[in-house]
């Protein structure tokens, strides 16, 4: 039997896997691995041009600001349907129709006209992405749930791949396509594509996940089995069950604050680091390289934190080092954005972590697949909630300060109250109990 992680269950596994089964269990990998890709590109391409798109369409600040609130309010807004559109369709046929929401609107937004068009279309990728991100988490608990760790791990470094990636190259992409930014920006559609083609032999053949034993490992409540005895084990459909009263759990509450001041903070990186960089006197190729160096830092480290997170009993201490981390790349920003920007972008981009690590908590402060659900969807979107009017406050401060030190020095403040929660929220207790004890 192979060890496991903790924050996961013991699960009995026969030498020989069906043929079948060990196909689809390959196939939801891959699935996993491109849906990843595909959560981030639509923001992080725009940020990268987002003073083209401004000038194209002809927005102020504040406006720009909005737009780039509108991602966290998507993930709000259609986040919290994803448990229940999974009970309804499946996990997998959700997330296959996500990649093709994404793709559409990707490909639509350059081209809609206007701002009001360019903000209807970005909200069908969005909210693809919306679903996709509550789902990953239940998928990666049904179908590994004695490596909740490392595909937790493996899903936010292909997140953090497809971020930096678009960061990146959406202006030389710009370039080579001749200068125009509305090809620049659709030409992501194509990965989204692409994400959709593993999904559907999951969804049209509904398989079937592993069934992993009930019983929780000794002493950890927190490693409980992700498929409680008599749950179907289907990818594509599972018994309704009496949900939770998530919100009597304190620790819910902590995870979902913590998510959304993390997303706060990532939101702004996203929208707007590149333009303080490009107002520093930094050139705009240079600018799109060093927000894709702050977005690459999760390549290696989201794979890593999950990890080190699922072997630890409290993760508080691994908040509080990325918090530490985020202040400095602050001050940096403050003090020396030009001179600095190289370490100020490693030091954001090691903070913006966070967003791997509250995806571990989610898996491991729940005992039970449709717990993890349920927590997801509320954390997210309660999260998501949280960080709406943060990169809109910055747009308004940049607008009305004429400069950066008002907006970073909000930045920053938000990062205390950040390393709080989430050391809360990194406490050995699971929601099913506190939400029991409260009844």
């Amino acid at each position: 039997m192979p060890s496991t992680e903790r924050g996961t269950s013991t699960v009995t596994r026969t030498d020989e896997t069906p043929p079948a089964r060990a196909w689809a269990t390959r196939l939801v990998v891959v699935g996993i691995v491109l849906a990843a890709l595909n959560l981030r590109p639509a923001i992080t391409s725009f940020g990268a041009l987002l003073e083209e798109v401004r000038d194209g369409l002809g927005m102020s600040g504040s406006v720009a600001g909005l737009l780039t609130s509108v991602p966290p309010l998507c993930f709000a807004v259609f986040g919290v349907t994803a448990p229940r559109l999974a009970r309804r369709f499946g996990p997998a046929a959700v997330v296959c129709a996500g990649m093709v929401a994404i793709a559409a609107g990707l490909l639509i937004r350059p081209y809609a006209g206007g701002t009001a068009g360019f903000l209807a279309a970005s909200a069908l990728a969005l909210m693809g992405i919306a679903v996709s991100n509550v789902l990953m988490p239940v998928i990666v608990k049904r179908w590994f749930p004695d490596r909740v760790g490392s595909m937790t791990g493996l899903y936010s470094m292909a997140l953090a791949l497809g971020t930096s990636a678009a960061a990146a190259l959406t202006v030389p992409v710009t370039h080579a396509l001749g200068g125009g930014w509305r090809p620049g920006l659709a030409v992501w559609a194509g990965l989204a594509a692409a994400a959709v083609l593993p999904w559907l032999p999951l969804v049209r053949g509904r398989a079937a996940a592993p069934e992993p034993a009930p019983a929780p490992e000794a002493g950890n409540p927190a490693g409980a089995s992700g498929n409680p005895a008599g749950e179907s084990g289907s990818l594509s459909g599972e018994r309704r069950q009496a949900p939770l009263r998530i919100t009597r759990s304190r620790t819910a509450w902590a995870l979902a604050v913590f998510f959304g001041l993390q997303a706060t903070a990532a939101y702004i990186t996203m929208g707007w680091m590149a333009q303080i960089f490009r107002d520093a006197g930094v050139p705009a190729g240079t600018a799109g390289i060093l927000l894709a160096v702050t977005m690459v830092m999760g390549v290696p480290l989201a794979f890593v934190i999950p990890r080190v997170a699922t072997r630890l009993p409290h993760q508080g201490p691994i908040v509080l080092v990325l918090g530490a981390c985020g202040l400095a790349g602050y001050a940096g920003l403050y003090f020396a954005p030009a001179a600095g920007a190289w370490a100020w972008a490693v030091l954001l981009g090691i903070s913006n972590c966070a967003f791997p690590l509250a995806l571990t908590m989610v898996g491991m402060r729940a005992r039970t697949g449709p717990g993890v659900g349920q927590l997801s969807a509320f954390a997210q979107s309660t999260g998501y909630l949280i960080s709406i009017p943060g990169p809109l406050l910055v747009g308004v401060l940049y607008q009305h300060s004429g400069g950066w030190g008002l907006p970073i020095a909000l930045m920053a403040a938000l990062m205390l109250p950040q390393m709080v929660v989430g050391f809360l929220a990194g406490r050995d207790r699971v929601v099913e109990d506190e939400a029991a004890a409260t009844r």
